[in-house]
């Protein structure tokens, strides 16, 4: 809207905050919406495009940025094309393999049948922290979260071994996710299937097919993440977890019939326990 008015084309606007306003909220909203639409693209092309690929299908989306500012920017999102030598990292994974069991459908019957799971990235300081959180499909409760520097399989192991923990699920739990690295990798799949636990993919490039997680990131950023200047690392995972806690515990959620995530999961327990009795 802004460029419209100002008849800017938006890549020269973008360009000028990038040059001219890296220690405004501005810049750093723009840098986390431009590292997601990397990421994206990244993924569409199976892992296979480098920074200078990218930079070109960005250009002919009107987003004319440096090669040197995607490369930043994948790096700390630790993205490397597979010709590359950090795709050692990983294994390389049959894609036709990556089915999506949920196709959409974002209602179970009870807790612990789905679990859904993305990353999403945060600047602080000059330096991007990622965000790792698993919710639950049926009461779309926040069951774990972690923070880290590292865009990495140990994140995402780290996050899931954190809500295996807590929640204790029976075998047949599905695990939903996009088609990342780091939920593809030979560890975490391998630790999955130990578990008795099914993967489930969205397609690539579709991220609606993981609305759940789309919608809970896209709230904890407005309602926390842009509205805070961070003083500390401290008192940005001070903030984070005092937004997960009232996430679960106060902040109503239409879904849910305006019940909050743990009253409603409450609820499915005090029904159990009734048919028992």
């Amino acid at each position: 809207m802004l460029c419209e008015a100002l008849d800017v084309p938006r890549s020269t606007f973008y360009n000028h905050i990038f040059r001219n306003k890296k220690d405004n909220n501005s810049y750093q909203i723009r840098r986390t919406q431009l590292s997601e639409r990397i990421k994206q693209i990244y993924e569409e092309s199976n892992q296979i495009f480098g920074a200078k690929k990218i930079k070109a299908i960005l250009a002919n989306q009107g987003e004319v940025v440096s090669d040197k500012m995607v490369a930043e920017l994948m790096q700390e999102m630790n993205l490397y094309s597979i010709r590359t030598e950090a795709k050692k990292n990983y294994t390389r994974f049959n894609y036709e393999k990556k089915k999506d069991s949920l196709k959409m459908v974002f209602s179970v019957k009870a807790p612990n049948q789905v679990w859904v799971s993305d990353v999403t990235c945060f600047k602080l300081e000059n330096k991007l922290y990622y965000i790792c959180s698993i919710i639950d499909l049926y009461s779309r409760k926040v069951i774990a979260y972690k923070i880290s520097q590292k865009h990495s399989t140990q994140l995402i192991t780290s996050t899931f071994k954190l809500a295996y923990s807590e929640r204790k699920p029976a075998d047949g739990l599905i695990f939903h996710s996009d088609r990342g690295v780091q939920y593809t990798s030979h560890a975490f799949q391998k630790l999955l299937k130990t578990l008795h636990i099914k993967q489930s993919f969205s397609p690539s490039g579709r991220p609606h097919h993981n609305a759940v997680m789309e919608s809970f990131f896209s709230s904890m950023k407005k309602e926390e993440l842009y509205r805070t200047n961070y003083h500390s690392l401290g008192e940005f995972k001070q903030r984070i977890r005092k937004y997960m806690e009232f996430y679960n515990n106060e902040r109503p959620h239409t879904t849910l019939g305006y019940r909050t995530p743990n009253a409603y999961e409450r609820s499915f327990y005090d029904k159990q326990e009734q048919k028992k009795n």
